[in-house]
């Protein structure tokens, strides 16, 4: 039996427009800085492996783990992954362009994909979204997608038994929407840009699971 795939038909942003607010551009091409207690770094392949403690900084990305794996490809794109201690989740916080937003997801380990600019948080997954110091929405599954470009996303509910969770047995999504209709989650604070920002753009689309 396939998993249940559900990719979340949601605007999950405070306000619609035309303007564009997706992760900050810059972080891709910005030098990714590690702490940890120990590194054990492989010529041949190019890869270079932190354990203990580890917090990595790439821009306005941070990241926190047990474990992070960093690879760089000739053209100089840098892939990551990070894993966390047995039974805890790694983090991932990262600002949203032009805006006071902030996306921040945890999962047992996480995939970043520096070509694509993609982020695939995995295992007990949760990804929040917060304006400033609150927050404004929070989703979660067994696998979540991340797309920085498009700010498009998607949430596998994992209906199998790996998927399902004492939490969760029936391995669904869940989520959790801040209001939209009010005028005041609309309207930009004094001296903010009079154009709001755009919001995150799930692929609207349902796969139904296969019998």
């Amino acid at each position: 039996m396939k998993q249940h795939f559900l990719t979340l038909v949601l605007a999950l942003a405070a306000a619609t427009g035309a303007s564009s607010a997706v992760a900050e551009r810059a972080d891709r091409d910005m030098p990714m800085n590690i702490e940890a207690d120990a590194l054990r770094y492989d010529d041949l392949r190019q890869t270079s492996v932190f354990t203990g403690r580890v917090v990595a900084t790439k821009g306005t990305i941070v990241v926190r783990g047990n474990r992070i794996e960093v690879r760089q490809d000739p053209e100089g794109n840098q892939y990551a992954l990070v894993t966390a201690e047995p039974g805890q989740r790694a983090f991932w916080r990262q600002k949203r362009e032009g805006v006071d937003e902030f996306i921040e997801g945890e999962g047992e380990s996480i995939e970043y994909d520096g070509r694509a600019d993609r982020v695939k948080f995995i295992g007990r997954a949760v990804m929040r979204r917060y304006q400033g110091a609150t927050l404004a929405d929070e989703t979660s599954g067994n696998l979540i997608t991340y797309d920085n470009t498009t700010d498009v996303f998607t949430v596998d509910g994992g209906k199998t038994a790996a998927g399902a969770t004492p939490a969760n047995p029936g391995g669904r999504v869940r989520a959790v929407l801040a209001p939209r209709s009010s005028e005041a989650s609309t309207k930009p604070p004094a001296g903010a840009p009079a154009t709001p920002a755009a919001p995150l753009r799930p692929s609207g689309t349902l796969r139904q699971e296969r019998r």
